[in-house]
């Protein structure tokens, strides 16, 4: 099997280089700053995307898989391999990680989705908090304390953890003054070998949406960038826009109209080489 761990492909894993890769130079000590320098490193540097899906090529969630992905090919990933390969560094750095299921609700018709999404849960000083660098759309970038209602301000963000009858916790966002839906999450602990079936269904099935949808996104010190699929006004073709945030706030917008535009947006705007 391609998606779980195997011996053969294990390897020497470097943590320092990990670090290197997202631009990580602060203290190791187990802590509440440094787990959040260390999330919001993360979200900053390694871009959310499903490239791979979308060309239809196996998708490993082995560690060493994705460490070569994300870490030596300097590439990105979707929740169940950035948030996988997280949590093995949490785990490497002394955090000891609980990872979660989730499920994904912003934008979802159905009141109760499948589960496809993957946290981690990390406790510090006695206090829980919900770690996430998997989530393409705006997202918390810093661990969220596990207090229900806590309504918590990360640069300007809302976010709070309700509890829900039927999902146990879900994660809001404040927009326009108004709470809505981000993801739910149960507490049972997870296994690496639980994200196998959600995965596979994925990077696989055709009615996946990460099979149907370009998707992505990388955070700046400007806002967002972000790739997806629209249909062109002036020619009605469906095709590909990069949107990149501007120093000034404006919003640039960039159709690629060959694969050598398309592979010089995806390096230029979030240092991803195919």
């Amino acid at each position: 099997m391609i998606y779980m761990e195997q011996s053969e492909f294990k390897r020497d894993l470097s943590v320092q280089k990990y670090l290197d890769r997202i631009g990580y130079t602060g203290s190791l000590e187990c802590n509440l700053e440094n787990l959040s320098a260390l999330q919001q490193a993360h979200v900053m540097d390694v871009p959310y995307e499903n490239l791979d899906i979308m060309a239809g090529l196996p998708v490993s969630l082995s560690i060493p898989a994705v460490y070569d992905k994300i870490v030596n090919k300097r590439r990105g990933g979707y929740c169940f391999e950035l948030n996988g390969l997280f949590a093995w560094l949490l785990g490497e750095l002394g955090y000891a990680p609980v990872e979660f299921y989730g499920r994904w609700l912003k934008y979802e018709e159905l009141e109760i989705p499948p589960r496809r999404h993957r946290i981690s849960e990390v406790v510090l000083n006695g206090k829980r908090y919900i770690c996430d660098v998997g989530v393409g759309l705006p997202a918390p970038q810093f661990p969220l304390l596990f207090e229900e209602n806590l309504v918590q301000n990360q640069v300007g963000e809302l976010y709070k953890i309700v509890s829900h009858p039927k999902m146990m916790w879900v994660v809001q966002e404040q927009v326009n003054g108004e709470w809505s839906n981000l993801y739910s999450f149960s507490t049972e602990p997870q296994q690496p070998i639980d994200f196998f079936l959600p995965h596979y269904y994925c990077t696989t099935h055709p009615d996946s949406i990460f099979r149907n949808n370009t998707m992505v996104y990388r955070r700046t010190k400007h806002g967002r960038n972000t790739v997806a699929d629209i249909s062109d006004t002036d020619t009605l073709e469906n095709v590909t826009e990069f949107r990149v945030s501007l120093p000034d706030g404006e919003v640039g917008r960039f159709i690629p109209r060959n694969e050598a535009e398309f592979k010089w947006a995806l390096k230029e705007y979030f240092n991803i080489v195919l």
